[in-house]
């Protein structure tokens, strides 16, 4: 077992779900391998326009031949494991490269760091995650109250642990859940998407809350895409089933919900969810469908 890093750009060619799969050629075969049963960084290259840089961190779980086209292969992620950083790191921080393991004996960038599939040191690895896992305490929900259920509460966890540490600290719970709401937050710009209010209470912090779309318990990952900023009456609504979204972000309403009247007053008169900011954080259609599935009271 081995960490490593994949790279990906939004206007790839290959097939990646990144929450799910990821797509590469026989070429990265072996480094792919190596990383089973591991975690690996997400990186966006510096050439992309807005790049993320180290953005997101999941585990490896199986490689598998692409059954369509020969010579490729999918990275498959472990469910659950997929966590995007609450800030993402750049490439270089402080002019120093953070990956330090791509300079050679001249301390210049090796042709490593051209690589879509690389390992990574544990040391590095480390060093990364720590980084892209920061608190930001403007986006907490408001403090002295207890969360409710499903909720992220207003916790103070320190993110810096060392390499023993870090499996048990990236699998952590109340880690991811400041880390996911940071990113939904500032995804949605604070807003809910259902009803386009945005409130902020009097220390400065958002009451909008994030929600899993796929929730927790069906091993729905920690990424924006599988987030939507709420508020709390329409959050508890979405949770239960009276609520849902089409792909195209139009919102439907059960047939179960008592008032009907008053919760479409409530929710935007367009009918329509509002997206986030960036067009690759816009809901998945997989995670919808699993919520009008498996949880939506039609």
């Amino acid at each position: 077992m081995a960490n490593g890093v994949f790279i990906h750009r939004e206007d790839s060619i290959y097939r990646d779900t990144l929450a799910v799969r990821y797509h590469f050629p026989k070429q990265y075969l072996d480094r792919a391998r190596a990383c089973v049963e591991d975690w690996i960084l997400y990186y966006e290259p510096v050439k992309v326009p807005q790049t993320r840089g180290y953005w997101a961190v999941a585990k490896v779980q199986s490689i598998t031949p692409d059954p369509d086209q020969p010579g490729m292969y999918y990275a498959m992620i472990e469910e659950g494991s997929f966590l995007q950083f609450s800030t993402p790191v750049p490439f270089v921080v402080d002019g120093e490269q953070v990956e330090r393991g791509l300079l050679n004996d001249q301390m210049k960038l090796s042709g490593r760091a051209q690589a879509a599939v690389r390992p990574i040191s544990a040391r590095d690895f480390v060093r990364i995650v720590n980084l892209g896992l920061r608190e930001d305490e403007q986006l907490l929900p408001r403090s002295g109250m207890p969360p409710p259920e499903n909720r992220v509460g207003d916790q103070n966890i320190g993110f810096d642990f060392g390499e023993r540490e870090r499996i048990s600290q990236l699998v952590s719970r109340p880690v991811r859940d400041r880390a996911f709401r940071k990113t939904v937050l500032e995804a949605y710009d604070s807003r809910c998407a259902l009803t386009g209010l945005k409130l902020i209470n009097g220390g400065g912090r958002a009451e909008v809350e994030a929600a899993h779309i796929r929730s927790v318990e069906a091993h729905g990952p920690d990424i924006v895409a599988n987030g939507l900023a709420l508020s709390g009456t329409v959050h508890w609504m979405f949770d239960r089933g009276l609520v849902s979204l089409e792909d195209d972000l139009q919102i439907l309403v059960s047939r179960h919900v008592n008032d009907r009247d008053s919760v479409s007053a409530l929710l935007n008169q367009s009918g329509y969810a509002h997206g986030p900011k960036r067009p690759a954080d816009r809901p998945h259609p997989l995670f919808l469908a699993w919520h009008r599935q498996h949880c939506f009271k039609a």
